[in-house]
């Protein structure tokens, strides 16, 4: 077998060097494709988690001061997001009920955005024992 070669003395690519520079072209643009795609989810993912934060700590800045705490159950909407905060006393080992100047309650907010996305918070509110 011989090789003809260019009568014009001019090199170039052949069709399978075009077509497997093609492919790897393609595959390349893929993976960066899919990269951008998994960086959009979790950068939306963040912006909805920061949102909800922002909105659970307004509403834990808004609750009753501590004198006037009680518990119970409120809920509401804020923001485009359903909340819900329960306030339940705890009992706490080793504390004594009749003499501690303190009734540690538990404030539990759940909290679930537009899109579905949810948050809980709990923390603890230590309120003023009353006198009566």
């Amino acid at each position: 077998m011989s090789r003809r070669s260019c009568s014009s003395g001019a090199a170039g690519f052949t069709l399978i060097e075009t077509l497997v520079a093609l492919a790897i072209i393609a595959i390349v643009l893929g993976t960066i494709g899919s990269v951008i795609s998994v960086t959009v989810r979790g950068t939306r993912s963040i912006d909805q988690r920061l949102a909800l934060s922002g909105t659970a700590e307004t509403l834990l800045a808004d609750l009753p001061a501590r004198g006037l705490l009680k518990p119970g159950r409120l809920n509401g909407r804020l923001a485009g997001s359903r909340w819900r905060v329960d306030i339940t006393p705890m009992n706490v080992a080793g504390g004594n009920p009749a003499t501690d100047r303190f009734v540690p309650l538990a404030v539990n907010l759940r909290l679930q955005g537009a899109d579905g996305s949810a948050m809980q918070v709990t923390t603890v509110k230590l309120v003023p024992r009353s006198t009566q």
